[in-house]
């Protein structure tokens, strides 16, 4: 009895993570539609058991995928709530380069989830949607303290800036084609910045 019940846990022993990793690497490399949970399994490696037994859906998993992603502080999201950078160039973070260390260059991973799951109620789709709107208010944040006019409307011009790079530079291959919106962000912000004469 004493095996049947420590044979699993060793089986399972960090295989959430190596499972999360494998997902992130095959997801970058393939997209999330063409990767298959079998594939995952084989990458971690684990047995399927394994998988499902973390991951019952494969919805399940691209969730858990981008939960991490948002909690690792690897996404264009991530450092505009970053206290020790002042609130300028937070905003103008967002449009630096995109890492593309390894294979081919991504956008932003939660345009590409939304586009990979059209369905406006699916739950993959949603959470993308709500990264989406919580990077507006972190943009809004911190132009409200820069003492910028009308905070929520530069946000929403600043986001679609950002999101427009990010997909740009997927399709075109350019890691560091934010450069291009983030001169069209500093001229927004010193716009938007009150009057000092």
């Amino acid at each position: 009895m004493s095996t049947t019940a420590t044979a699993p846990q060793r089986q399972g022993r960090g295989g959430r993570e190596r499972i999360l990793a494998a997902a992130a690497q095959l997801f970058a490399a393939q997209g999330i539609n063409a990767t298959g949970m079998e594939q995952v399994a084989e990458k971690a490696p684990v047995s399927k058991r394994t998988l499902y037994a973390h991951f019952r859906t494969k919805n399940d998993l691209v969730i858990a995928h981008l939960k991490g992603l948002v909690l690792s502080g690897d996404t264009l999201e991530s450092v505009l709530a970053r206290e020790d950078i002042p609130p300028r160039e937070r905003i103008l973070k967002v449009f630096d380069r995109l890492p593309a260390d390894v294979g081919p260059v991504r956008g932003c991973p939660f345009i590409d989830a939304a586009a990979e799951f059209p369905d406006p109620e699916s739950a993959v789709h949603s959470y993308a949607r709500d990264q989406k709107l919580r990077m507006v208010q972190l943009i809004a944040a911190a132009a409200t303290e820069l003492g910028c006019r009308e905070p929520l409307a530069l946000a929403e011009q600043l986001a679609t800036l950002a999101d427009g790079a990010a997909s740009r530079a997927m399709v075109l291959g350019e890691a560091d084609y934010g450069r291009h919106a983030r001169a069209a962000a500093e001229i927004l912000l010193e716009r938007a910045l009150p009057d000092t004469n």
